[in-house]
């Protein structure tokens, strides 16, 4: 007879033996939620999301200010799906029936939540990755400006962590595969929700927090509080985290710890990023918009001053080829006008709201904002011809005769395609027609006449009517010129179209 001893089966736990074994696990699943195909569909739509929007909302010429920002929408989808496939994943032993074999295994729950955990932080570090390429994209374009801030850009790495473990935390609390589908869709009504909440508070505690406006600023004054915001997502990260842990098992004097750490984390960020603009950023918003001459720096170009806040040092130079160009097709003493560019911006609001800018009534003085490329440049070029036709923006914006056809010309002419510009520069995008035209402050008003005898002149070579404007310039610029006779002195057809302005 065989006699059988049953003895209790003792585990070859060395030190460090559940270390490597909980990596050795979090390399797995990294490896395997990487590979889910929601979070490869979020990444690849993230990525060719960025790669097609690169450089459009800034026409090539980026504010970084406003660049850190844009990295912090997309990631909110890989958020979804990474939270989604890590909940999936901690539930797998539960739903294919294996838990009870897991106890022969060196590793106990809380330390399989710990390398689920770990592999969420590898998809943030993934996250961390795509907005640094997409940052540093931008920031290396020629025409980029301003500063970005790293607060801003930790936003879509820490809003994908903080999602996958919230499905981590969940898989511990609910076991259902139901209740993570379920958070998503209440994640995305929340966010919808949101999005319609412009001001106070509240806004702060979304992971994402968007501005409604496009108003861009000097880094100096955005007042918006990054850093904070940045720890409250890592709080909020933390606590879904260890408490994870907690729910597995794992209660820990070190989890505890951690737990309440990320408590404070959290509150402090929370109650800090709340707590709205100070007294000196109030007060430096109200210099920049009223006397905007006090903090800027100034420089002289051909006779002409061009002024502009510091991180617009570098536009300087395009400015004053626009005016260069819209100068050489005039006549007169226009030709030769020294002019004042002013940069400008409304600031009192912050970026909660946007404010029209007043026309300017000091002789030859330019107004530029601070947004540069496609079709802030026909709207500059049109404000420069207006001044050197009428002497300063408040009346060139209130020009209601048919000097608008000199004042086109000039804004229009050099273009190498200057049609496409007249479309641009106008509201409605149309080339025939009376129209408003914009420019940085108040618009100008061109009538379906004005309109028939520019398209005229935008047909012809440029050099034939250069020479008529500059030998008939002084009957041009006379106030009350119709356009009719606008068009007989630069030799096109009279204008069939109405010539009457708006009352």
């Amino acid at each position: 007879m065989t006699t059988v001893v049953e003895r209790p089966v003792v585990s070859d736990v060395r030190p460090g033996s559940s270390a490597a074994a909980v990596a050795a696990l979090a390399l797995f699943e990294t490896r395997r939620l990487l590979t889910r195909l929601p979070v490869v569909i979020a990444f690849l739509v993230y990525l060719g999301w960025t790669v097609w929007r690169g450089g459009t909302d800034w026409d090539g010429y980026p504010a970084l200010q406003d660049v850190d920002r844009a990295t912090q929408g997309a990631p909110m989808l890989v958020g979804l799906a990474v939270l989604l496939s890590v909940n999936h994943a901690a539930l797998r032993s539960r739903r294919h029936g294996t838990e009870p074999h897991f106890a022969v295994l060196v590793l106990p729950p809380w330390r399989r939540t710990v390398a689920h955990a770990l592999s969420v932080v590898a998809a943030a570090l993934v996250t961390a990755v795509c907005v640094a390429a997409q940052f540093g994209r931008e920031a290396l374009r020629p025409g980029a400006i301003g500063h970005g801030s790293v607060a801003e850009l930790l936003v879509g790495p820490l809003t994908v962590l903080l999602s996958g473990l919230v499905g981590l935390l969940m898989a511990g609390l609910v076991r259902s595969a139901v209740a993570a589908p379920l958070t998503v869709v209440f994640f995305l009504f929340l966010s919808l929700f949101s999005t319609g909440t412009s001001d106070g508070w509240s806004r702060w505690l979304m992971p994402v927090v968007v501005e409604p406006t496009a108003n861009t600023l000097p880094s100096d004054l955005l007042g918006r509080p990054a850093a904070w915001h940045a720890l409250y997502l890592a709080g909020l990260a933390l606590c879904a985290g260890l408490l994870a842990v907690l729910a597995a098992g794992g209660r820990k004097p070190v989890v505890l710890a951690g737990v309440a750490g990320a408590v404070a984390m959290t509150l402090v960020g929370g109650v800090a990023q709340t707590g709205g603009d100070s007294p000196e950023l109030v007060r430096a918003r109200e210099r920049a918009t009223v006397n905007p001459d006090q903090v800027q720096t100034c420089v002289r170009r051909d006779g002409s001053t061009y002024c502009a806040f510091t991180e617009w040092g570098p536009r300087v130079a395009d400015w004053a080829g626009v005016v260069d160009r819209v100068r050489s097709l005039a006549g007169g003493g226009a030709h030769e006008q020294k002019v004042v560019v002013r940069q400008r911006i409304e600031a009192r609001y912050g970026l909660s709201g946007d404010g029209a800018l007043t026309p300017l009534e000091r002789p030859h003085e330019v107004t530029v904002g601070t947004r540069w490329g496609g079709n802030r440049v026909p709207e500059f070029s049109a404000a420069v011809a207006g001044v050197l036709v009428a002497g300063n923006e408040k009346a060139s914006t209130s020009m209601c005769d048919g000097r608008m056809v000199t004042v086109m010309w000039l804004a229009l002419g050099w273009e190498s395609d200057p049609v496409a510009a007249l479309r641009r520069v106008r509201l409605e995008d149309s080339v025939t027609g009376s129209s408003l035209v914009l420019q940085p402050t108040d618009g100008m008003y061109m009538t379906d006449a004005q309109t028939e005898v520019l398209r005229e002149l935008l047909d012809r070579p440029r050099g034939e009517v250069t020479a008529r404007v500059k030998s008939h310039w002084a009957e041009l610029t006379e106030p009350k010129v119709t356009a009719a006779r606008a068009a007989a002195l630069l030799g096109v057809k009279a204008p069939e179209g109405d010539d009457k302005c708006l009352d």
